[in-house]
Order: C-alpha cells, then sequence, then structure tokens
C-alpha cells in the first residue's frame, strides 16, 4: 500500500485549518471507516466504492502520531468480497451522513473473487501530513 500523503479531501483540509485556526471544533465522529475502491476519487469527488457480497466499510484503529505520521493499528479485514479489482481506499467519518476524510490508491490494484477476503495489514495503510 501507498502511504496516503497529503489526500485529505477538501472538507477534511478545511477542518484542519479552522480546527489550527481555533474556528472551531472539528473532530471527525468516530470510528473513521475504511472504504474500498474500484475507482480513485479526487479532493472533491469521492472514487466508486465496492458494492455487493457482504462487503461493509471497516473500522480504522490507528497508533498515536509521531513526526507527522501514523498508520492503522490492527489488520483491516474484509470479508466476503464480490468479485472485484480494488485500487484504492478511503476514509470516512460514521456520522449520519458520512464525510471522506482521506483518499488514496493502492500501491498495486487487488483482484478478489466473490467470496474472498481482503486484508490490509496492520501498519500498511500510513496515513501523513506534510
Amino acid at each position: 500500500m501507498r502511504p496516503i500523503s497529503d489526500n485529505l479531501s477538501n472538507t477534511a483540509e478545511n477542518r484542519c485549518l479552522d480546527f489550527i485556526n481555533g474556528l472551531s471544533a472539528t473532530a471527525p465522529t468516530t470510528p473513521l471507516k475504511v472504504a474500498l475502491v474500484t475507482a480513485g476519487g479526487s479532493d472533491t469527488v469521492a472514487g466508486t466504492e465496492v458494492a455487493g457480497g457482504a462487503y461493509a466499510r471497516q473500522t480504522l484503529t490507528v497508533a498515536a502520531a509521531a513526526s507527522g505520521a501514523t498508520s492503522n493499528s490492527a489488520d483491516v479485514v474484509f470479508s466476503g468480497m464480490p468479485a472485484a479489482t480494488v485500487v484504492g481506499v478511503e476514509i470516512w467519518d460514521s456520522a449520519g451522513t458520512p464525510v471522506r476524510l482521506w483518499y488514496g490508491m493502492l500501491a498495486a490494484s487487488r483482484t478478489v473473487a466473490a467470496g474472498d477476503e481482503l486484508r490490509l495489514a496492520a501498519g500498511s495503510l500510513t496515513l501523513s501530513l506534510s
């Protein structure tokens, strides 16, 4: 997996700026969730999320940030996948209307068959700000 560096959605960038400048409390609704995408998104547009099978967004747990970075502290496991080629991930909050915060492409796409499991090993999903 390639690090997700400076791939914040515009909404997340605005929230960070508001927080740093003391303008508002901007913490996302937890837990944060990892989504898999078959087509990548951008700062303003979400990617095409996997659909079907038993696929569901999975909870993200991270270690405390150090040197401007953190990573998933536990495996993120997607069971019962539909047949798909996964090209990237997105991180969403758990608000009633979820907010997309991060997005990034995998270093190499992963093709899964119906019923397969896709696992992002602990430490493989790196989030950083620079």
